[in-house]
């Protein structure tokens, strides 16, 4: 009489089941939402055809040039104004990020936002150093002169759009991007640069 096979094979037939239906279902949410590439023909529509017309917002462009014209701080400065807000961040005392989200751009980019009934989930306007100048809502940080909304945006110069991966956001389970474009002033010179988060779900 043969000896009875190890209770273990079936305990190993269903993880191995299990593994499948797992890598089944990854898979299956990479293609639906493989990257900013899937997207990327109507993130750039938008950002030409809508995003580029609220960039040119008088008020907007405005409240950049106000900004730059108090001078450009050095890194020490920017690190320092950087640490300030994120110290702040969700504090009961927040006297830097009470004055940016009081100002009537941050006013203006809360309207862009709640008009556009889910598309646009975030905004933020920065100066020609990085530095927030107005935002729909509190950033993380202050500085976004080391991120790729700015540098490829303001850097690169008029005209430049960039648009990044399509991520899963944790706390709202949305997919988006964030839309990047420089802000140009009256002459076309560019003076800072403007982020729009999408929701991609709710693209046309």
């Amino acid at each position: 009489m043969s000896p009875a096979a190890p209770a273990t094979r079936p305990l190993r037939r269903v993880a191995s089941g299990a593994a499948i239906a797992a890598l089944a279902l990854l898979m299956s949410a990479e293609a639906a939402f493989p990257g900013a590439s899937e997207f990327d023909a109507r993130l750039r529509a938008m950002a030409s055809e809508r995003l580029a017309a609220l960039a040119a917002e008088p008020l907007l462009v405005e409240a950049v040039a106000a900004q730059n014209a108090a001078g450009k701080p050095d890194q020490a400065r920017i690190d320092a104004l950087d640490a300030e807000w994120r110290a702040q961040v969700g504090g009961a005392a927040a006297p830097l990020v009470e004055q940016v989200s009081g100002r009537p751009a941050s006013a203006r980019l809360v309207e862009i936002r709640d008009a556009s009934q889910g598309l646009i989930t975030e905004v933020i306007l920065m100066d020609h150093v990085g530095l927030n100048v107005a935002v729909s809502e509190p950033t993380s940080d202050y500085w976004q002169g080391d991120e790729e909304k700015w540098s490829q945006t303001y850097l690169v110069g008029p005209g430049a759009v960039h648009v990044s991966d399509v991520e899963l956001d944790e706390s709202t389970q949305t997919y988006q991007s964030q839309v990047s474009l420089t802000v140009v002033d009256a002459a076309g010179a560019p003076v800072g640069a403007i982020t729009f988060g999408v929701n991609v779900e709710y693209l046309d």
